[in-house]
This record gives structure tokens, C-alpha cells and sequence, in this order.
């Protein structure tokens, strides 16, 4: 199979995911004052190329089903730990499902958990934020696991609590850029520094989700895919 449509594809996946901080920090650094509306088009014209390449891949419905089961065990999990804030399992199952089926099946299982898991805690400007993010957390799990950073269980681990840092990073400066007036180095601290606490809650969770379910899961998900076929377009070459 030539690889250039593969090597073309995950360079318009790159340049979609560098340009959403770009625009987050050209909207601080200008204090531009739709700063709010614009991120917000921003991140859910940001999904548009994962959702039609994964289209154009016309997936067969053996290859969407598990993506509907892992965002259905995701958005489940976000219900039962629902009370405890941001103690979640989220983080843990798109981490998996990067790794077992490969990046742009992670980052649409990252997305369509945070979609429907809002259909419970409340939509808003937020949820294309969060849909962003939870899918930059898949994907970037199966673009790591294909380039073989994760040999090594504890290099996932290190990647799962840095990953809960990297969604509070991500929705922290949304909120900050778009809704904190005047914008200034003392409030932007502030802000970073109140979300610091729910941020490493996220990350620790993260990981000690990831500590009983990351082999079993993988291994049982993986068997899945190569029984079935599935995802293979997607992968490395």
C-alpha cells in the first residue's frame, strides 16, 4: 500500500493539533475580544478532519462498535465516580483504547465520550473543549504506541498522569483566555493555580485507573482487533 496518503494523513493531524494552542495563545498575546466565541469554533472546526478521515475509512460497524463500547464504558465510569470531582476513569480508558486500536480511533472515542457524558453533567461552551482534549488524550496514546514509546507499562503511566495535567493545562487557558477580564500574568496565575489541585486529582486518577485495567484491557481489546480485522488502514506502516 503506498504510504503517502498515510504520511499526508497524520501531517493534517499534526498541523490541526498545533494549531489550536497557536490560536489560544495569538488570542491571548492580542487580547482579542471574541477571544470566547472564536476559541470555541476553533475546537470543534479542529475535529472536523479526525471525523472525516475516520469517514473516509468507510469503518465498517464491526470497527464502530468498539469505539462505542469504550466511549459507553467511559461515560459509565464518568457517572458512577460522578461525585467525586475529577477523580474520574476517563483519562485511563482513552489511553487504552489509543493504544489497542491506534490514534484517530482514540481521538473520536475521547470525543464522543465527552459528548455524551455532557449529555448527563450539562452541555455548553465547554463540551467541544473537552471533546478536543479527551480525543488529543486517545490520540496521542496510539501515536505513541505506534512510534513504540510504550515497551515499557511504566512510560504509559508516566504518560496517564502527565495526560491529566495536559487536559487541565488545555481547559484552564480556554477558560482563562476567554472569559477572565482584564487579562493579566496575575490572574492567568491565579486561575492555573486554583485548577492545580482538580488537575492532579485528574492525573493521579488517571494512573490508578490505569494500574489494574492497562494489561488485561489492552491484551482482551487487542485480540479483538487482530480477530477481527479492525482499524488496519490506520495503522503505521
Amino acid at each position: 500500500m503506498n504510504p503517502r496518503p498515510k504520511k499526508t494523513s497524520r501531517m493534517i493531524e499534526w498541523a490541526v493539533l498545533l494549531t489550536v494552542p497557536a490560536v489560544l495563545v495569538l488570542a491571548a498575546l492580542f487580547e482579542i475580544a471574541q477571544a470566547a466565541l472564536i476559541t470555541f469554533l476553533v475546537a470543534i472546526l479542529a475535529m472536523v478532519p479526525f471525523f472525516l478521515q475516520f469517514e473516509r475509512a468507510k469503518p465498517r460497524p464491526r470497527e464502530i462498535m468498539p469505539i462505542v463500547v469504550m466511549a459507553s464504558l467511559a461515560t459509565a465510569g464518568q457517572l458512577v465516580f460522578g461525585p467525586a470531582i475529577n477523580f474520574k476513569p476517563i483519562g485511563a480508558i482513552m489511553i487504552v483504547t489509543g493504544i489497542a486500536f491506534g490514534r484517530q480511533a482514540g481521538f473520536v472515542t475521547g470525543a464522543l465520550t465527552a459528548l455524551s457524558s455532557n449529555m448527563f453533567f450539562g452541555q455548553g461552551p465547554w463540551t467541544p473543549w473537552q471533546m478536543f482534549t479527551w480525543g488529543l488524550v486517545g490520540y496521542l496514546a496510539g501515536a505513541l504506541n505506534e512510534r513504540g514509546w510504550f515497551r515499557h507499562r511504566i512510560l504509559v503511566y508516566l504518560f496517564g498522569f502527565l495526560s491529566g495535567l495536559l487536559f487541565g493545562l488545555i481547559m484552564d487557558s480556554w477558560h482563562i483566555i476567554g472569559f477572565i477580564q482584564p487579562l493579566t500574568w496575575k490572574n492567568a496565575l491565579a486561575a492555573y493555580g486554583a485548577g492545580l489541585p482538580m488537575n492532579l486529582t485528574l492525573s493521579i486518577a488517571t494512573v490508578l485507573f490505569l494500574l489494574p485495567i492497562l494489561r488485561p484491557w489492552t491484551l482482551k481489546l487487542s485480540r479483538v482487533k487482530r480477530k477481527f480485522g479492525l482499524y488496519q488502514e490506520n495503522q503505521e506502516d
